[in-house]
């Protein structure tokens, strides 16, 4: 996964720049309240125990332009979270659209090109308009209607304050109602673009995450 690309942050060196809308270094925290989250999802039955609040530090940064009004901004932390923000510009101080975190599920290395064709080919599992995962059944979430949607591509420059990558991702977005809210399937196969990687990717990582408010996350 993007998370496994980065070694642990020296404290020793100094912080980088702000970076994105939350305006938050590399090295820096954020503060994330989420009990809102969790009165919304009180009645339902999640399919992995809720991301815990407090202190979110952020040891990587990625970001990504989706069209010509969207970024994609993530912030990175050293438990494989990422907190996603959507926004106009990717500037700190811009309009916040969407802020979702997301915490890993579970993974699977396809064996051979006929199984990666299997999840994520033309006729592939991953963009159907339903995903059982073990019983748990999500919705599509991109994508209207019955037929097999696209999945969506893009490239994601992630930094660490000590070096840079290239990721491309290839993924579709699920939910499912949990209580008052939503619980988000994110099923994504991350490539990076370096000479000698693979053309595919190692493998196809499930996570789960939550819509928040822009109050929920707060600089520290």
């Amino acid at each position: 996964m993007i998370f496994s690309l980065f070694g642990k942050k020296d404290n020793g060196a100094g912080l980088p720049d702000e970076r994105g809308p939350l305006g938050i270094p590399i090295g820096g925290a954020l503060e994330l309240d989420l009990l809102s989250l969790e009165a919304d999802a009180a009645t339902g039955e999640p399919g992995m125990a809720l991301p815990e609040g407090g202190t979110f530090v952020c040891v990587a940064y990625g970001e990504a332009r989706l069209d010509a009004n969207t970024v994609l901004s993530r912030y990175y932390d050293d438990d494989d979270r990422l907190l996603q923000v959507l926004s106009a510009s990717g500037r700190y101080g811009d309009t916040i659209d969407d802020v979702s975190i997301y915490h890993p599920w579970d993974s699977v290395v396809p064996a051979g090109q006929a199984e990666w064709d299997r999840w994520i080919g033309p006729r592939g599992m991953v963009g159907e308009a339903r995903y059982d995962a073990d019983g748990v059944l999500f919705e599509r979430f991109w994508g209207a209607g019955e037929e097999r949607a696209d999945l969506v591509e893009f490239v994601e420059d992630i930094e660490d304050g000590r070096g840079k990558r290239a990721i491309h991702q290839t993924c579709m977005l699920y939910a499912r109602p949990v209580g008052r809210t939503q619980e988000m399937l994110l099923i994504n196969v991350e490539r990076e673009l370096a000479a000698g990687s693979s053309r595919q990717g190692g493998s196809i990582e499930f996570l789960l995450g939550y819509g928040l408010g822009a109050a929920d996350v707060r600089r520290v």
